[in-house]
């Protein structure tokens, strides 16, 4: 997607269905919610137990909370002899009273309970962990590093309003992970921009990552880039998906891919 961007793509125009946007907006519902409940901490901790909060949320020059478009920022970065630019929105740092500095990353889960339950959620999903390493690199600094992250999936969907500890345990509606970043990782994200802009001006796309289809807004155009060997080669990862023990959403999700891209090559040879 980033590629066919940096290309001058056109951006597909799609139809998107009412429950998507209930969907989309419901989740920015939550993160409001766990970001209110993150300054009523700050606010009250010390009135209810008798001592400071461990952490107070980080605050703008301002004086605003460091998140969203409070904090939205343009970082341009120099490496491997191109310059290019990172663009987001955090959902917050919290700084605790050893004067670390914590990034926020809040995501939200809305289809069944289970989906954060301990069986179902090991780990963060790698590309939130992505997400976090491109704010370490914004957000953090030789003096006030930005080293550790707090991924907060938030379930909408419970199993019950009356849950016993036993069956909360098992099906909870909140699940934190924290995560370690390094100078490793920001050097990794910066080689894959690297790769991307060098591509970008050679012609040369990366590997289509069907995976990442589903919120990519440059559909038609990366189908449209596929050489025949490509499209075969996708066609022998989705029949390697179908046989495979990979859940059944996860099959689906492959399967949708391919037969898009196949509808859109279809579509420009008629």
């Amino acid at each position: 997607e980033l590629y066919e961007k940096l290309r001058g793509a056109k951006k597909d125009i799609q139809f998107r269905p009412s429950h998507q946007g209930r969907w989309t907006r419901l989740g920015t519902a939550i993160g409001d919610v766990i970001q209110r409940d993150l300054l009523f901490i700050e606010k009250h901790y010390e009135s209810t137990f008798g001592e400071a909060p461990p952490f107070t949320v980080e605050r703008t020059t301002d004086g605003l909370p460091m998140w969203e478009d409070f904090a939205q920022k343009l970082h341009v970065m120099d490496h491997g002899g191109q310059r290019f630019a990172l663009y987001g929105k955090p959902d917050g740092i919290l700084r605790y009273k050893d004067g670390r500095r914590v990034g926020l990353e809040i995501k939200s889960k809305q289809t069944t309970a289970a989906k954060t339950s301990p069986h179902s959620m090991t780990e963060p999903e790698a590309k939130h962990v992505a997400q976090c390493v491109g704010y370490t690199e914004m957000y953090g600094a030789s003096d006030a590093p930005l080293d550790g992250y707090l991924i907060v999936y938030v379930n909408a969907s419970k199993a019950n309003w009356v849950l016993t500890d036993e069956e909360y345990a098992a099906k909870p509606d909140l699940r934190v992970f924290h995560v370690t970043i390094t100078d490793q990782d920001r050097i990794g994200l910066r080689d894959e921009l690297l790769d991307i802009v060098v591509r970008s001006k050679e012609g040369r796309p990366p590997k289509l990552d069907l995976e990442k289809w589903t919120f990519n807004n440059f559909k038609t155009a990366c189908a449209l880039s596929l050489s025949a060997e490509e499209y075969d080669e996708l066609e022998r990862q989705v029949a390697m998906v179908r046989r495979s023990r990979m859940p059944e959403w996860k099959k689906r999700s492959y399967i949708n891919a391919f037969e898009q891209i196949t509808s859109i090559l279809d579509k420009e040879a008629a």
